[in-house]
C-alpha cells in the first residue's frame, strides 16, 4: 500500500548488515558524471512536498519507509538541490517493452518535478545475473553482446526519459573494484539475511542449487546506490528486498539512505504473467504502429484497467464498451511513441487486415535469395526465415500449424518447396500480422 509500514520481507532487508556500521568511504575512482549538464535545480517552498510526494506515490505499491519520500523532497527544497532518483537495468536483452515503460514513466514524473534521474545500465551485474523471481541460475551474457544491449536500451528508453535530465552510468565503473574493497564489503552482510530471501528460500525448500553470485547480486546492486549517491531508488515489487538492501549498504558507508518505490508489475498480452520478451507476450517501444496496435487489440479485457491506470495514466470509462476501450488504449499508446495521429492510421491498418481481411496498403519487400532456390523452386522455411527474421525451425513450426499464407490461402505444411513463378509478386503472411511481398533476385 501506498505510505505503508515496511513488510516482513521490508524488516529483513533493513537488518540485513550485521554488527556495527562502519564508516567505510567509496572507492576514489568514483565519479560524479552525466552525458549532459544538469539544469539547476527548482526552488520552491518546502511546504509542496506534501503534495509533490503525494503526486509521486500514487500509484507505486510500496513508499518505503513511510514519509521517507516526502522528508526527502522536503530536504532537497531547503538545500536547493535535486534528489537523485535510480533506477538500475541489466541489458540481458537488447529492446525495451511496456513493462519497463511502467517504471521508466515514474522516473519521468521526477525529472518533470526538476529531479535528477541517474540509469544506471548494469554491465557489470549482468555478468553476474539477477535472481529476483528466478528458479535457475541465469546464463552469463557475452561482454560484447551487453554492450550492444546497453546501447540500444539507452536510446530507447529516451523515448520516455527527458535526456536533459538523465544521468547515464555503467556500474563496470565502480564494480570492477579491488578485491581488497569486495571483501570490505562483503564482510558487512550475512549469508543467513540474504537467504530469507523468498526466491532463495523457495529454491533451497525445492533442492535447487543458489550460486555464490546470485547471492552477491543485491550487494553489489546496494553498492549502485553508494556510488551515485542515489536519493531514492525505483523499481519493480520483485526488487523490493534489494532496493531495502541498498539503503543499508549505504548506512555501512556512511550516507543517508534512499527511499524505495516499488511500481507495479504489468502483465504481458497473455494477462497472467509478467511482460517479458522471452515470453512472447510483450508489446516493444519500437514495434511499428501497425504492429503495437495488433498486440494491443489481443490484450484480456481483465487486464485493460492497468494498462490505463499504468500507461495512460487515466481511468477505464466502465460505461465504454470493452472493444472500443481497447481500441482507445491501443490508439493512446500508439501515440505516444509514434506522434499524434499514428494510432488512428495503425487502427485503419488494422481493421484493412482483420476485418476487411486485406493485406497492409503498403508492404514490405523481400527479394528471394538465388540461395534458396533449386531447380527453379524456393525453400519456404529459408525464405520465412530470412525475410522475417525467425529461425528455420520457427518457419517450419508456423507451415505446420497453418500460419503461413500465401494471397490470403494457407499454405500446406508438408509443401516446403514452391515454384519461384508463383512466388514472385505474391504477399506472404506470418501469423496474423505480418507480411511481405515476394520478388524473384535479378
Amino acid at each position: 500500500m501506498l505510505g505503508g509500514g515496511l513488510s516482513r520481507s521490508g524488516e529483513a532487508a533493513r537488518s540485513i548488515l550485521a554488527g556495527p556500521k562502519a564508516q567505510i568511504a567509496p572507492p576514489a575512482g568514483v565519479r560524479e558524471s552525466s552525458i549532459r549538464p544538469v539544469p539547476d535545480p527548482p526552488s520552491g517552498p518546502s511546504s509542496d512536498a506534501a503534495s509533490q510526494a503525494e503526486f509521486l506515490e500514487r500509484n507505486a505499491v510500496d513508499s518505503l519507509p513511510a514519509g521517507a519520500l516526502e522528508t526527502k523532497l522536503e530536504q532537497a527544497a531547503e538545500q536547493s538541490r535535486h534528489l537523485r532518483v535510480k533506477l538500475g537495468i541489466d541489458p540481458t536483452a537488447p529492446d525495451i517493452h511496456l513493462g519497463h515503460v511502467v517504471v521508466l514513466q515514474k522516473l519521468r514524473e521526477f525529472q518533470d518535478a526538476g529531479h535528477t534521474v541517474v540509469l544506471i545500465i548494469g554491465d557489470f551485474t549482468a555478468r553476474i545475473g539477477d535472481p529476483s523471481g528466478q528458479s535457475v541460475l541465469r546464463p552469463m551474457l557475452e561482454p560484447e553482446e551487453i554492450d550492444r544491449n546497453a546501447e540500444t536500451f539507452q536510446e530507447q528508453a529516451f523515448r520516455v526519459l527527458d535526456r536533459e535530465r538523465t544521468e547515464v552510468r555503467r556500474n563496470s565503473e565502480w564494480l570492477d573494484m579491488p578485491m581488497a574493497d569486495l571483501l570490505r564489503l562483503l564482510r558487512q552482510v550475512t549469508v543467513a539475511r540474504v537467504m530469507e530471501r523468498d526466491d532463495f528460500t523457495q529454491r533451497t525448500q525445492q533442492g535447487r542449487p543458489i550460486s555464490m553470485l546470485e547471492l552477491l547480486y543485491p550487494v553489489t546492486q546496494g553498492y549502485d546506490s553508494v556510488a551515485i549517491r542515489s536519493d531514492v531508488e525505483l523499481g519493480g515489487t520483485d526488487q523490493k528486498f534489494n532496493l531495502l538492501l541498498g539503503r543499508d549498504v549505504q548506512q555501512t558507508y556512511g550516507q543517508p539512505p534512499q527511499s524505495v518505490l516499488t511500481m507495479p508489475i504489468l502483465p504481458g498480452l497473455d494477462g497472467e504473467r509478467r511482460m517479458s520478451k522471452s515470453l512472447g507476450n510483450y508489446v516493444g517501444v519500437t514495434d511499428p504502429p501497425g504492429e503495437m496496435f495488433g498486440k494491443l487489440m489481443s490484450l484480456p479485457d481483465s487486464v485493460m484497467s492497468t494498462y490505463y491506470d499504468l500507461l495512460l495514466r487515466q481511468d477505464l470509462d466502465g460505461s465504454v464498451p470493452p472493444v472500443l476501450a481497447k481500441r482507445s488504449l491501443a490508439r493512446g499508446i500508439v501515440d505516444r511513441f509514434w506522434g499524434q495521429g499514428a494510432g488512428e492510421e495503425a487502427e485503419r491498418h488494422f481493421d484493412r487486415v482483420h476485418k476487411e481481411h486485406l493485406p497492409p496498403e503498403e508492404l514490405q519487400e523481400h527479394t528471394i535469395s538465388a540461395d534458396h532456390l533449386t531447380d527453379g523452386k524456393a525453400h519456404l522455411p529459408a525464405v520465412i526465415s530470412e525475410a522475417f527474421g525467425i529461425s528455420r525451425s520457427e518457419a517450419r513450426r508456423q507451415l505446420g500449424q497453418g500460419g503461413v499464407r500465401l494471397e490470403g490461402e494457407p499454405l500446406d505444411g508438408d509443401e516446403l518447396d514452391l515454384e519461384l513463378e508463383r512466388l514472385d509478386g505474391a504477399v506472404l503472411q506470418v501469423g496474423r500480422r505480418q507480411f511481405r511481398r515476394l520478388r524473384r533476385g535479378g
